[in-house]
Order: C-alpha cells, then sequence, then structure tokens
C-alpha cells in the first residue's frame, strides 16, 4: 500500500466523529485509507481498505437508518464481528447521539454458559439497551434461540430490537449538513467495561468530549500524524482497541487492524503487518512480546521481517518488565528493530483508557531512549512526572490510601489521575461513582482525581512512575508484609519453565483474609501426561524458587491445572480474584494439588472439581518438613 500523506492545519474538534467529514472533504485525504482489515491464510495476507471518504459516507448512511428506529440518547448493544463494519458502527452510533456499548459476541451455540453469556445479560440488565446492532447471521441466530430456548439471556435479549449490520450498511442517499446533530461533548457516547481483572466487570460513563480530550493527549504523546501507519490487532470493543480507532480519527492516520484470534493462532502475523505496511506504531499487551519470541521468531515465517519504520512500540498491561522486552529487542534486532521505539504505557477504562507515557519524543527522542530507560524492581516506568501539582493536561499522584496525602517520592502508594479525560463515574453505581471519582488530596477542594486501585511509585529526579500492582491483588503476610503477586508468579514460573506456562499462574491469599501465612499458587502445565512424581517434583520446586527468589516468601499450597483453566481479561491480565473463587468454590478442575502442611499421616481426600472423579489419592512426601499431595489420574482428564 502507497498513498501520499499530508499534515494540513485543522481545529481540534470537540467530538471524535467530527474529524470524519474534515478529511473527507480534502482531496489528499478522501481516497486516502483510514481502516485497513487484514486476514491470514494459507497463500499469505489478504486485506480490504476504507478510505475516509467511504468512511464518512458510510457513517452518515449508518448514523441515519439507526435513527429510523431510535431516538438520540438511546441505548445500543454493538454485537458486530470485529472488522471495518464495527468500526463505522462505532462512530455511526457517535453521529446518531446514541449510547454504544460494545460487547465481544456470545456465542450462542454454548446454551447460555460462558464468561461472554454472562457478560452480555450482565450489560442488558444494567444498560437497559433499546436495541442492539450485529451481524445479520448473528441476529437470525438469536431469533431463532428466542422461539426454541429459555434460558434468561434468551428471554432478555428477546425484548430487543435485533438490526443487522449488513441492513445498515445498504446505500442509502443522503444531505451532507453543515449542523451538526450527534453526540455534544458532555453528551455519554460509550458505555465502556472495566476489565474485570480485579472484580466483576464496572460499566464506564464516557463522554463524547472526555474520549476527545484522551486521544488528543495520546495523539500528542506518540507524536502520531497524518503520515502515521497504526498496526493493531487488540479486541475494538473497549480500552486500547477502540482507543485506537479514535486515534487513527483524530491524527487522520492509517490503521491496520486485524482479529485478535488470528495473532494468539499465529503471533508472527503482527509482525508481518508492521513489515508489509511499513507501521510507524503498534499497540501490544505486554504478553505478546515472549510470546511472540516463542512462536513467531525470525525463524518461524517465510515473509522476511523488516520492523525498522516503527517509532512507537507501546507496551501495554502494567506492570511491566524490562527482561522481556530486552529479550524481544534481541530477538528482532536483525530486522530492525531500534530500542528507542519502546514506550511503555499505562491506562485504565475510568480515564478513558490513555494516562501516559514514559518516554514524551519531544522531550527525550533519539536512539539512545530505551537503552537509558531506568528500571525498579524489574520493572520499566509507565510515565515521567512533571513537579508536583504542575498544570499539566493530565495529573498524576501517587497517595496514600488511608490518609489521602500525597507519598514522598520512593514510597509506594495508590495512583490517582485528574484530567478532563476522567469518565463520568460508573452506571448504576452512585456511591462507588463518589468515592472512585471524586477524590480529593487533602487539604485542597479545587481539583477532582479517579483512584485508580492501581499501585505505583515515583522514583528518580526525573520523578518517573513506576506501576506495581493492585491494592486489591496484594497480599499482606503475617509480618504485615505487602506482596505483589506478580512477583511470586515470576519466581514461580521460573522454578520449572520447561513445564509451566508463562504468564498462566496466578498467587493469592491463603484464606479469605488480607493477611495470610503463606501463598497458594495456581498454575497451568504446558501439556498432558505428566506422571505424579514429575507434578510433585514442579510443586517442590515452585515452594523453593518462591522462597529463594522473593526473600522467604512461604508458599502453603500449589495447584496444577491444564492449559486454558485460569480465567482472563480479553487483554491478557490474568483475574486472580476469579481464580480464587473458583479454587475456593471446587469449579477449578486440578491435575495435581500440593498442601505444605507439618503434617505426617496419610489419608484419603476428595478429588474436589475432578471431572466426576469422586477421590483422589493423597500421598506423603518428606519434602520440606511433610507434604500432602492430592492427583487426578491423568487418564480422566
Amino acid at each position: 500500500m502507497s498513498c501520499e500523506n499530508y499534515d494540513p492545519c485543522f481545529p481540534d474538534q470537540p467530538v471524535v466523529d467530527r474529524y470524519l467529514p474534515i478529511w473527507a472533504s480534502q482531496p489528499s485525504f478522501s481516497n486516502k485509507p483510514a481502516f485497513v482489515w487484514a486476514k491470514d491464510s494459507p497463500s499469505g495476507l489478504t486485506w480490504t481498505s476504507l478510505t475516509y471518504s467511504d468512511l464518512n459516507a458510510g457513517v452518515e448512511a449508518m448514523a441515519s437508518k439507526l435513527l429510523c428506529s431510535l431516538n438520540r440518547g438511546d441505548v445500543i448493544l454493538v454485537l458486530c464481528s470485529p472488522g471495518l463494519r464495527l468500526v463505522k458502527v462505532i462512530f455511526a452510533c457517535q453521529r446518531a447521539g446514541l449510547v454504544a456499548v460494545p460487547l465481544v459476541p456470545p456465542d450462542l451455540s454454548l446454551a447460555g454458559s460462558g464468561a461472554a453469556h454472562h457478560h452480555l445479560l450482565r450489560a442488558i440488565s444494567q444498560a437497559k439497551p433499546k436495541a442492539a446492532v450485529a451481524d445479520r447471521s448473528y441476529v437470525e441466530a438469536v431469533r431463532s434461540s428466542a422461539s426454541s430456548a429459555n434460558d434468561e439471556l434468551v428471554r432478555s435479549t428477546k425484548k430487543l430490537q435485533w438490526l443487522s449490520v449488513e441492513h445498515l450498511e445498504d446505500s442509502v442517499s443522503y444531505s451532507s449538513s453543515s449542523s451538526y446533530s450527534g453526540c455534544g461533548p458532555d453528551d455519554t457516547y460509550l458505555i465502556q467495561y472495566t476489565s474485570g481483572a480485579t472484580g466483576v466487570p464496572k460499566p464506564v460513563l464516557v463522554t463524547a468530549g472526555a474520549a476527545a480530550h484522551n486521544v488528543r493527549a495520546a495523539r500528542t504523546a506518540y507524536d502520531l500524524q497524518p503520515s502515521s501507519v497504526i498496526v493493531s490487532w487488540l479486541p475494538q470493543y473497549h480500552d486500547c482497541g477502540l482507543m485506537f480507532l479514535l486515534l487513527t480519527v483524530v491524527s487522520g492516520a492509517t490503521c491496520v487492524l486485524a482479529s485478535p484470534v488470528a495473532f494468539l493462532h499465529r503471533p508472527r502475523l503482527w509482525l508481518e503487518l508492521v513489515t508489509e505496511f511499513r507501521a510507524t506504531c503498534t499497540p501490544v499487551p505486554a504478553f505478546a512480546l515472549p510470546l511472540t519470541v516463542k512462536r513467531g521468531s525470525c525463524d518461524h515465517g517465510k515473509l522476511p521481517l523488516k520492523l525498522g519504520s516503527l517509532t512507537n512500540l507501546i507496551v501495554i498491561n502494567e506492570p511491566v518488565y524490562k527482561s522481556p522486552v530486552d529479550e524481544f529487542i534481541e530477538e528482532f534486532s536483525a530486522a530492525g528493530i531500534e530500542p528507542s521505539c519502546i514506550s511503555p504505557s499505562y491506562g485504565l477504562a475510568e480515564n478513558c483508557t490513555y494516562v501516559s507515557t514514559s518516554w514524551p519524543r519531544e522531550e527525550l527522542g533519539g536512539a539512545n531512549r530505551y537503552p537509558n530507560m531506568p528500571s525498579y524492581k524489574q520493572l520499566l516506568p509507565s510515565a515521567r512526572l512533571g513537579k508536583p501539582y504542575a498544570e499539566e493536561d493530565i495529573v498524576i499522584v501517587v497517595v496514600d490510601e488511608a490518609t489521602f496525602e500525597p507519598v514522598e517520592d520512593g514510597v509506594e502508594g495508590e495512583i490517582w489521575v485528574s484530567s478532563a479525560s476522567n469518565a463520568s463515574g460508573y452506571l448504576g453505581h452512585p456511591s462507588l461513582t463518589r468515592e472512585v471519582f471524586n477524590a480529593r488530596i487533602l487539604g485542597t477542594a479545587s481539583r477532582c482525581f479517579v483512584r485508580t486501585g492501581d499501585r505505583g511509585v515515583v522514583r528518580g529526579k526525573e520523578r518517573y512512575l513506576y506501576v506495581t500492582g493492585r491494592s486489591s491483588d496484594v497480599i499482606v503476610s503475617g509480618e504485615k508484609r505487602l506482596l505483589h503477586p506478580h512477583y511470586i508468579e515470576r519466581a514461580a514460573h521460573g522454578s520449572s519453565p520447561r513445564h509451566l506456562r508463562g504468564g498462566c499462574i496466578v498467587a493469592f491469599g491463603e484464606d479469605g483474609g488480607r493477611v495470610t501465612a503463606a501463598a497458594v499458587l495456581v498454575a497451568e502445565l504446558q501439556g498432558n501426561g505428566l506422571g505424579m512424581e514429575t507434578c510433585r517434583k514442579i510443586c517442590e520446586a515452585i515452594r523453593e524458587g518462591v522462597r529463594k527468589e522473593e526473600e522467604g516468601v512461604s508458599v502453603g499450597r500449589v495447584v496444577l491445572v491444564e492449559k486454558g483453566s485460569i480465567p482472563k481479561t480479553t487483554s491478557g491480565k490474568p483475574r486472580r480474584w476469579l481464580a480464587k473463587r473458583m479454587l475456593m468454590e471446587g469449579s477449578m478442575p486440578f491435575v495435581f494439588e500440593a498442601r505444605f502442611e507439618d503434617i505426617r499421616q496419610v489419608s484419603d481426600g476428595e478429588g474436589r472439581g475432578g471431572r466426576g472423579i469422586a477421590h483422589g489419592k493423597v500421598a506423603s512426601s518428606s519434602a520440606g518438613g511433610g507434604g500432602r499431595f492430592k492427583f487426578l489420574p491423568f487418564s480422566c482428564l
């Protein structure tokens, strides 16, 4: 693909959708690709594109048809498959003045089971939508199930007005008007659910003005321009994946999109798209780097990789470890990747998405950015703060949760964020909205902050912010020591990297309280077929590895599970709270369990969660002062 880009002078718009007519009306942009949808195939890459002129016309046509059935301000579920149609629907909802609730469409053939079904039911109950838009085949499946099934989800969907995206996409004549009747800056245009990493996903109310402010701030931070080319395979329904749709339009750039499923199936696809389209910017969760090194390196494909065009490789999903970034740079240095492109970043749904990046280009440009990047406890910084209380566009403060006073640099506390990007609150949760979105520094009354629930520390004369973990995940030892579980999980994986899946280990407290004497670890195995003795050695290695790496942290229980057992968010974050609940309720099938207790007797026990197995076996062990082990026969898995 080749096109000539220009950088005209244009005023910033209060709503993102209002940029589209500006680009579409300029000869240099009307035929320029705004979005490209790429697919992987055995014969190579294929793609279709959508120009700025076609995007603007398609959005106008869709908005007109939406308003034939709905009224401005109505709530609509967006359940389209990822792709260019979904992009048009997102912008059409804003132009029509509707409140969009984008969701991953659940598989209706699963008969109401699964997280996606529960999430859809939750959204219908909380957002009270008037309608839903989806692919025609999906709409027909919903109508078919509504006439044959009787579960709660079907009853809820039956009340909705269903619109097919193909019907909305049918060409209709329309007349462009100089007046804009879509969302105003103060109108809610999006209900964006939190990831669910720390609890049940919560509906965040985002105004059109806050979203526009957020992507303008990101555009400046990443130095995006009409000449920029973005590659993204992130889910288009929320957070960073959705933000980059808006960011593309605000910048007048070109964005190449692919399916998250396609990336997970073949991680090298991501880098091949960067190569093919000479991308300058790409956002990825931190887990994508080691996964690509393992399964998508330079030797894993036919297309030679050329990554020298990248100026921003945006690494998200806090905390960001330094070693996987180092390994990624080393692996792909032969493909021309420059260390200076690494941009560790921080964001959350309560601030639309973007909060900060650690290396502003206007201050620290040049090839030596990454080699000079500091680290703290193996982590990379996610922001470079100015002076305390500086009048910046987005203000970040680290606060003592108990006193609501800022902590001194070098002291860990909760991260608070204040900006025009702050969302309006949580739908249907007024008390929680006041607590989270209306926080104030003790002794001040002028500026409201969002309490992120993330913990961080500011260090160095440049005042780098390191996101160290989440307050809800912190494990408090018997000595009142605060333990971040990701360190324990990393040490556990390092003890048996051949047998354990990286990023698929969770740690939490031993009981229901915040204070615990020992940690519990649940770890996914690389594959099946391991014998009982091997599993026992893995558990003991985990216990010893954590004790050595994490200054004597005690592990009281290790549970080995199958691949895919640990619940995660759509962006790959582990849902520790849910894994803990599943384990305590007995709904997580395990392959092998080790309890490290000072016991000597051998007894029979229940194989809880064992897929119909009534009893497991218990074997004694002399390791570590005695340990109790439960296992399930592999033939039953």
